[in-house]
């Protein structure tokens, strides 16, 4: 979890780089709040990014407030539903929680501090999830097994370990997480080289790092998942903030 505020009177529009995650944004602001425009329509308010968003960006005026919730996809299966649905989009929080959205929304608005933000947001998240999982164990496990190895695993590799043929673990993961076992390895891969990008490495040495098979391959890569070339995700702001996020040392951005 991660907390923005910005009191600047216009922060324009902003590119949000796709993320192995599906990521809860809780609109806490006065006033107009944040706006997401993605591939020209536009949402307010409260919103569910699922997996590959494709070209969002973000922009609004006066004072924004915005709590970023980043949930591992079989996590989010249980605490928002069917996470397949959310694939390739954003929605409305409103939308996937009904009523609770509004409630969750005063609660977190009428906390004292972030921290107790976070807490609010901890419990909440808690009770959603419950003992109630809606995800196969050879899916979740797949899915781990993708992001621990940075991306750089072969898929019959996966089948074999879960005791699953191919077809079967490419059929339930993507009914359950709403991306391919092999496209959930590109993004998790694109999202390590982000970081690296980020993080200041040379777009070559990122390449090599990242298992790319040169610069190229990386390129086309990062304008496929993000819209922008290796210099501009080097500078997207959103990536900054997750080695920040809640419970390290700066929660407040």
């Amino acid at each position: 979890m991660a907390g923005f505020r910005q009191r600047v009177p216009a922060f324009g529009n902003i590119a949000m780089v796709a993320h192995p995650s599906v990521t809860l944004l809780i609109d806490l602001s006065e006033g107009e709040g944040p706006v997401y425009d993605i591939n020209g329509r536009r949402q307010r308010g409260s919103v569910v990014v699922g997996l590959l968003p494709g070209d969002l960006r973000v922009g609004g005026r006066a004072r924004v407030d915005l709590l970023q919730i980043r949930l591992e996809p079989a996590v989010a299966a249980t605490v928002l539903g069917a996470t397949s649905e959310l694939s390739s989009t954003v929605v409305s929080l409103e939308d996937v929680w009904g009523r609770d959205a509004g409630r969750a929304e005063e609660r977190l608005c009428a906390a004292a501090s972030w921290d107790e933000r976070f807490t609010i947001t901890t419990e909440i998240l808690a009770r959603r999830l419950g003992n109630r999982a809606v995800v196969d164990p050879e899916v979740a496990h797949t899915w781990r097994r993708t992001l621990t190895s940075r991306g750089r695993v072969r898929v019959d590799g996966l089948a074999d370990a879960v005791g699953w043929s191919r077809k079967r673990l490419w059929s339930r993961f993507r009914s359950q997480l709403g991306i391919t076992p092999k496209r959930a390895a590109r993004l998790v891969r694109f999202d390590h080289a982000a970081h690296l990008l980020a993080a200041g490495h040379a777009a070559a040495d990122v390449a090599a790092e990242s298992g790319y098979v040169d610069q190229s391959h990386l390129h086309r890569e990062v304008k496929e998942f993000a819209g922008l070339t290796p210099t501009a995700v080097a500078a997207a702001p959103w990536l900054g903030i997750d080695d920040v996020a809640w419970p390290g040392s700066s929660p407040g951005r």
